[in-house]
């Protein structure tokens, strides 16, 4: 299930709420994969990489491997 940006950043822990998501995102503020993304709800894929400030994060996903696979 993909998760939209003003949700990534804060439970990445970028932003303590909501309102400080949509406000860091329509300023500019957050680059998705090194270019300012405005839309907070941005769909984010797997691998891309989401900066604010000086905190920088990566999405993946939270799948479990199949029986029998290893990491």
């Amino acid at each position: 299930m993909p998760i939209n940006l003003g949700q990534f950043i804060k439970v990445a822990g970028m932003v303590s709420t909501g309102g400080e998501a949509k406000y860091v995102i329509a300023s500019g503020l957050v680059l998705v994969n090194e270019e300012v993304e405005t839309r907070r709800g941005r769909k984010l894929a797997p691998d891309d990489i989401v900066a604010y400030g000086q905190s920088m994060a990566l999405v993946s996903t939270n799948r479990p491997l199949p029986p029998g696979s290893s990491a």
